[in-house]
């Protein structure tokens, strides 16, 4: 081992143990290696740049993320879960189905887990609680349905994960949509099985009149997923031009339908979309660096040969996989997983033969359910602050959840036309 590379990885646990800011703690620990390695500092900045720029995908992210704040700032919210209300009746927990089938709306609009959970999230905790609901269970089902987000398209973990792979990002949005299905179905079977043991109250009884007026109220909003994967599949936009377009008939539909949306309102959520698009190019930026030197180190044919030494079975390997993200989901940020830890996996997914598609729907779902995990799932903390629910109720209630998400995790880890049969129908 070289001393450049001591010093990586030094840094690299410098970094994790000191919880430094993920982008800064990157690019420290890349500097120092570059100046041990006697390597051109301004020759990389460059080389950082010219893959930042030349990866069209990455202009996606700040169009979603903005999508998800105007979503968030206006009634869109608000109409989603009354439709949600009016469609699931008089069942035995009915506010618990309503929480997930909201989200798994919510998710086809913005992508984004943290937006679901700090959105919609507060109306669902709020009208959970009002409904008598314990408080820990109504944030658990809101944290753990925020999870399907990412899932179903549009999704932005993806696109950096297409980034990273080379993967098509309309391939895996197509994947998604059925585990993100999936993840609903588990999620309304989990809470059937709790309302009937714990004698949750009844939803109001379905009134087709009160549905009608909730859908045409909605049909805006509804219509958000329709526009965005309807044009990426027609072939009229990208999935990048189509990170455009969503930012732009967010802006239509809060500004001149449901008018809930004024300049104030939103230069504020420009302002805070170009905060986020910051942060997020800096670790994008670190994160090129970090992966020219990991793979300039062969860290992934070390990572590799590690586990094909214990077993060369493709089937275990990704158990073990599975195992090695579930953990570092326990402790470790989306963002840090995906760019920091993908790379260093990838050859061997190539090596096994593992479709790529696949694969990128299983560690998205993995990381996921880390947003969810204690002692450091930003969904807990996220719905502990919106609620004032204290944490311990949080996880006492999420853990058997968790639980839920992992079987739906396995079942597409090992059969994978759950993920593959849309893409491979539409000729991805």
């Amino acid at each position: 081992m070289n001393l450049p590379l001591i010093v990586f990885l030094v840094g690299f646990i410098i970094m994790f143990i000191t919880r430094m800011p993920l982008a800064f703690g990157m690019m420290a620990t890349s500097v120092a290696y570059l100046a041990v390695a006697n390597l051109d500092i301004g020759l990389m900045a460059e080389k950082v740049l010219t893959n930042l720029f030349s990866t069209f995908i990455i202009i996606a992210v700040p169009m979603f993320v903005f999508t998800a704040k105007v979503m968030n700032s206006s009634k869109v919210s608000d109409m989603i879960f009354s439709f949600a209300n009016s469609m699931v009746g008089r069942v035995r927990g009915s506010m618990g189905h309503v929480n997930v089938i909201a989200s798994l709306i919510f998710s086809g609009m913005t992508g984004s887990a943290i937006a679901d959970a700090s959105g919609v999230g507060i109306l669902e905790i709020e009208q959970m609680k009002k409904h008598g609901y314990d408080d820990g269970f109504s944030c658990a089902i809101t944290a753990t349905s925020a999870t399907i987000g990412p899932i179903f398209p549009p999704s932005i973990p993806m696109i950096f994960y297409a980034m990273l792979s080379g993967t098509s990002i309309g391939a895996l949005f197509l994947g998604g949509m059925l585990p993100g299905l999936l993840m609903a179905l588990a999620l309304m079977i989990y809470i059937a099985y709790i309302a009937n043991k714990r004698k949750f109250p009844l939803g109001q009884q379905f009134v087709l009149t009160t549905f009608l007026s909730t859908t045409f109220k909605a049909i805006p909003a509804l219509l958000t997923p329709a526009i965005l994967l309807g044009g990426i599949y027609g072939g009229v936009v990208t999935p990048t031009e189509a990170g455009a377009l969503a930012a732009l008939y967010a802006i239509i539909i809060a500004f001149f339908i449901y008018r809930s949306m004024g300049l104030g309102e939103l230069l504020s959520v420009t302002i805070d979309t170009v905060k986020t698009t910051g942060i997020l190019s800096l670790i994008v930026g670190a994160a090129f660096t970090f992966s020219f030197i990991v793979a300039r180190e062969h860290i992934p044919q070390m990572v590799g040969g590690f586990l094909l030494n214990i077993t060369d079975n493709k089937y275990i390997l990704l158990l073990l996989i599975n195992l090695i993200f579930l953990l570092l989901g326990m402790f470790l940020d989306t963002s840090a997983i995906i760019l920091v830890f993908i790379p260093m996996v990838l050859p061997l997914v190539k090596t096994l033969g593992i479709d790529l598609v696949h694969f990128g729907v299983v560690i998205v779902l993995n990381m996921m359910i880390g947003l969810t995990t204690p002692p450091f799932g930003m969904l807990l903390f996220i719905t502990a602050g919106i609620s004032g629910t204290s944490l311990n109720k949080i996880i006492k209630d999420t853990l058997p959840i968790i639980g839920v998400l992992i079987v739906v995790l396995f079942l597409i880890t090992y059969i994978p036309e759950i993920v593959l049969f849309l893409p491979h129908k539409l000729g991805f």
